[in-house]
Formats: C-alpha cells, sequence, structure tokens
C-alpha cells in the first residue's frame, strides 16, 4: 500500500478513458483523452482533465461531458473495487492549446529573426 493514491488515480484514469470511449455514444462530445486525474485525500472527489481530439468548440463539448458525469460514475462503480465512487467533475485541460500557441508564437519570432537577418545582410 506504498502508493496507494497513485495507483486509484491511474485506475480512476484508464477506466474513466475506457467508458468514455467505448460505452459513451454521443456524437457531440467525440474523441476524448484524459490526461490527468487528480483525487482528493478522502477518495470522495476527483477532478479528471480531458482534451478533446479535433474539436473546434471544446467547451460546448465539456458541457455535453458534464450532463453524463453520473453515467460515468455509475459505470465506474461496476469497474472498480472501492468503497466509494468518488464524485467526478469534467475539466477542460487548455495545457495542449497553450503549448500549441506557444509553438505559433516561436515560429512568428523565428520569422522575423530570419527577415531581419535577410535585410541585414542586404
Amino acid at each position: 500500500m506504498a502508493n496507494r493514491q497513485g495507483r486509484v488515480k491511474a485506475l480512476l484514469g484508464k477506466n474513466i478513458a475506457e467508458i468514455c470511449q467505448r460505452e459513451i455514444k454521443n456524437p457531440r462530445i467525440g474523441l476524448i483523452s484524459v490526461n490527468e486525474v487528480k483525487v482528493s485525500d478522502d477518495y470522495s472527489y476527483a477532478k479528471v482533465y480531458v482534451t478533446f481530439f479535433g474539436a473546434k468548440y471544446p467547451h460546448q463539448r465539456i458541457e455535453e461531458l458534464k450532463k453524463l458525469e453520473g453515467y460515468v460514475r455509475s459505470s465506474l462503480a461496476k469497474k472498480m473495487d472501492l468503497y466509494k465512487v468518488p464524485q467526478i467533475e469534467f475539466i477542460y485541460d487548455e495545457s495542449y492549446d497553450r503549448a500549441d500557441r506557444i509553438e505559433e508564437l516561436l515560429a512568428l519570432e523565428e520569422e522575423e529573426l530570419a527577415s531581419l537577418k535577410d535585410k541585414k545582410n542586404d
């Protein structure tokens, strides 16, 4: 029982991802990636950070997913051997969007530096 919370988080993430990908048949949600799960110390509450593949409007998709939190929790209760299945909150993980934006800014900076070098060499 050295790292019980870590094991519970990993199992929750794996099972929630499986439920979202295989059991939920809502086309308005699409493909989901579970990036991280944070669990309270007493395992009664879990924040599930997700992203959507190819989503133009991810916040609308997260609202659709929030409507299914009860279904995901009940399905999770059937799959896991926990005394109490945690209350689930889905949160859109914006880290990938931020990383894309940083990459765009770095590419723009590179282009500006290249154009300045070209002007300097002329």
